[in-house]
């Protein structure tokens, strides 16, 4: 009898555990989905507002890079070469005496070519080679020094001189933090004085291109964009003061190395309450 009584609780726990199953579980199982689909309820797409944030971060540049040709002619290859190789020795040198690691001394763009009679002619009088060194300055303050370093030596173009900052990815972020709050305080703004409110956010592009303002123009990678910006018309314009020991003057000379900024640009969509 006793033997019977517990094959009975066996049965009817094990019915008990199979319909708490089959009852409770599906139910909370359906009901989960609910949440999110409650929550999108709330966030209209249809009604919106489209929105975009600028910011610019203006920083005193720590490093600099210089382009310089040294261009040499001969009557024959070799001796234009040999006279080409001897000068980007002594630009070089001088260059090292300032101080620059010869890591940051390197070959940019090398190239030879015969040199004609004239421009119908066929007629070789000569060879010309164009060396172009580049040279990272890591003190900036060192820029017209080591220019005229280097033409006293022997250097005779300057191709380029370009400043940029070594914590572009931290200025760019910051940048771009700022661009987005600037677009929520905007959309903010314009939904309240629409008699709504910002409830959610529905998309948010980066606009990637890469540019920096040199206070009074805007480029795009090595070309102007040939247009004047008023920073004044940005959203957010913050200057950042040079760090502690660095300079953010140059020696005496024609470059100014200025400030340079990052530039950052957010458009976004908000959806409305």
């Amino acid at each position: 009898m006793k033997q019977f009584s517990t094959i009975v609780n066996t049965v009817l726990a094990c019915t008990l555990i199979f319909i708490l199953l089959n009852v409770y579980l599906p139910v909370n199982v359906h009901a989960a989905p609910l949440l999110p689909n409650a929550d999108r309820a709330t966030c209209n797409a249809s009604r919106s507002i489209q929105v975009s944030g600028v910011a610019v971060v203006n920083v005193v540049p720590d490093r600099a890079l210089i382009k310089l040709g040294v261009q040499s002619n001969g009557r024959y290859a070799q001796d234009a070469e040999a006279e080409n190789s001897a000068t980007i020795r002594k630009v070089s040198k001088a260059l090292t005496f300032l101080g620059i690691e010869p890591k940051d001394i390197v070959t940019d763009w090398y190239t030879i070519q015969p040199l004609y009679e004239d421009y119908d002619s066929l007629d070789i009088k000569g060879y010309r080679i164009y060396n172009t060194i580049e040279i990272t300055m890591r003190d900036v303050s060192k820029t017209n020094k080591a220019i005229i370093a280097a033409f006293e030596a022997g250097a005779n173009q300057v191709v380029d001189v370009q400043f940029y900052t070594s914590d572009l990815r931290k200025y760019r972020d910051q940048a771009r933090e700022m661009a987005m709050k600037a677009a929520k305080e905007k959309a903010d703004a314009l939904a309240e004085t629409a008699g709504s409110g910002v409830n959610c956010v529905l998309s948010i592009n980066e606009n990637t291109r890469s540019s920096f303002y040199d206070g009074g123009w805007w480029w795009y990678g090595y070309y102007s964009s040939g247009s004047n910006q008023n920073l004044m018309a940005q959203n957010v314009v913050q200057n950042v003061s040079p760090a502690e020991g660095e300079s953010s003057t140059l020696d005496d000379g024609p470059l100014s190395a200025g400030q340079i900024s990052i530039r950052a640009e957010i458009n976004a969509s908000f959806g409305l309450k």
